[in-house]
């Protein structure tokens, strides 16, 4: 079964037909996102926040992407699979930028790589593009450059900023990019965005006007209950809760005994085990064998 294909998604914003992506990090997660139907996953850096326990996307590397990208991979058929390039793996020179783009391609499996940034990475997507990579955009809020931000802040509040970003978005979809993820932007400027450039527009933070949306894996599904109040997320279960208070009773059943019982186990046949007696007399007592019924 072959993968849905990038240019689909162009066809589907034309239609006026809207599609989620999710982030998925391992095979269970992403068997369970593509039986869902999503049709794209991201591999994103924010495994480092969910997954790795990290407090930010940046100490994420290119192994660690590769890794987790790899598993997806693994667990899927029919789902696009973007690849996040993490902090550093393309800001410090091109040549290396794109060797670490087709390494996620070619050694991880993934359909494309997303990048986030706006005019400065323009010559760097075009040149990806044109060695055959799929490149998806990423533009507002954009998780690698929370230290410069000082914090995870709206941005494109200001009529500079707003416009600065409209000037981005046409240019990466003249670079190439296939779709453009907005983050934590305004939504009145998502909805600019997304009637001004032909490629789809994928949104977390940034309003009900773009083409798409996307969310985390963890946070949709309620994992960690003393997460901080995420305005642009929705809860649709409180798995974290069912697992935490599953693997409360099977602690309890076990130091009660009632887990495992003879249900849960494998006997050994009467006569193979009178064999082992008659060979072996002085590894079971009389006791022993009384317990287990065979005298």
């Amino acid at each position: 079964m072959t993968r849905h294909s990038i240019h689909k998604l162009r066809e589907w914003k034309a239609e006026g037909r809207r599609f989620a992506m999710v982030t998925a990090y391992d095979y269970p997660s992403a068997r369970l996102v593509e039986q869902a139907g999503i049709p794209i996953i991201l591999v994103g850096d924010s495994v480092g926040s969910v997954v790795l326990g990290y407090e930010s996307t940046v100490p994420v590397t290119m192994d660690d992407i590769l890794y987790h990208t790899r598993s997806v991979v693994r667990a899927t058929s029919k789902s696009i699979i973007v690849a996040d390039m993490p902090f550093m793996s393309y800001q410090w020179n091109a040549d290396e930028a794109v060797r670490n783009a087709g390494r996620l391609l070619q050694e991880g499996g993934a359909t494309a790589v997303k990048l986030e940034g706006g005019s400065h990475i323009i010559p760097l997507v075009s040149r990806m593009v044109q060695v055959g990579i799929p490149v998806m955009g990423h533009l507002g809020l954009t998780p690698q450059s929370v230290n410069q931000f000082g914090g995870h802040r709206v941005q494109g509040k200001t009529p500079a900023a707003a416009a600065k970003l409209l000037h981005d978005a046409r240019a990466l979809e003249e670079a190439g990019a296939f779709a453009l993820v907005l983050e934590t932007i305004p939504a009145e400027l998502a909805r600019m965005v997304s009637e001004r450039v032909s490629v789809p527009t994928i949104g977390i933070g940034a309003g009900p006007h773009c083409d798409a949306q996307v969310q985390v894996f963890h946070d949709l599904l309620g994992f960690y209950d003393d997460q901080r109040k995420l305005r642009h997320a929705k809860r649709y279960a409180v798995v974290g809760e069912v697992i935490r208070n599953a693997l409360a009773d099977y602690a309890a059943e076990v130091e009660g005994g009632a887990f495992p019982t003879m249900e849960h186990a494998v006997s050994m046949s009467p006569g193979s085990l009178a064999e082992l007696t008659a060979a072996n007399p002085h590894l079971l007592d009389a006791v022993v064998l009384a317990e287990i019924g065979t005298i």
